[in-house]
């Protein structure tokens, strides 16, 4: 009972937010232990790479793009939906009517998709930037190691923060890299 690829559609299935991969895992083990291969092509949990600077070091992260969303190119025949629905923390389909029936993605919707995903595994990291503007800082490196600060602009492009210093008695602007200072 084979059938053609362009039966599949994909479908955008909601799940327990933070628990993505997870449950990726369930409906693939699932897929496998069923052998319903025919019917589910791929699972998809859209990622991105971000640094976070913990402690003045960086930490590469990789961050699930869409919350609480999982993507399935599937052909939703039979008893599919209620096998999906059943694995653990599945909520449910996107589009779905109380009792009808998962609506899939339109074509233009699963081009951006998939555009996105191959986008978001080229792209450079996105730096999380941990400071805000106003925020008491402390800098741990460079020939004022050890002045607090306060943090007056962030320049994302450069990835630069311009803290505001009192060296003998005057407040002197310095910028520094988001690696040079640290959260007090």
């Amino acid at each position: 009972m084979t059938e053609t690829k362009s039966t599949k559609k994909w479908y955008v299935i909601r799940s327990v937010s933070g628990k993505e991969h997870k449950i990726k895992e369930y409906i693939e083990s699932e897929v496998s232990r069923l052998k319903l291969e025919d019917y589910i092509e791929q699972v998809l949990v859209p990622t991105e790479k971000v640094i976070q600077i913990r402690n003045g070091k960086k930490i590469n992260k990789e961050r699930v793009f869409t919350p609480g969303y999982l993507y399935i190119q599937a052909n939703l025949s039979g008893e599919i939906p209620h096998i999906i629905k059943s694995i653990n923390g599945v909520i449910g389909f996107l589009g779905e009517v109380k009792g009808g029936d998962p609506v899939p993605l339109r074509q233009a919707e699963v081009n951006r998709l998939l555009g996105k995903v191959d986008e978001l595994s080229v792209q450079d990291e996105n730096v999380n930037i941990p400071f805000v503007i106003g925020e008491t800082v402390k800098v741990i490196d460079g020939p004022f190691n050890g002045f607090n600060g306060t943090v007056e602009k962030i320049n994302e492009e450069k990835r630069k923060l311009e803290v505001m210093v009192k060296i003998f008695g005057r407040k002197t602007p310095l910028e520094l890299s988001y690696m040079q200072v640290e959260k007090i």
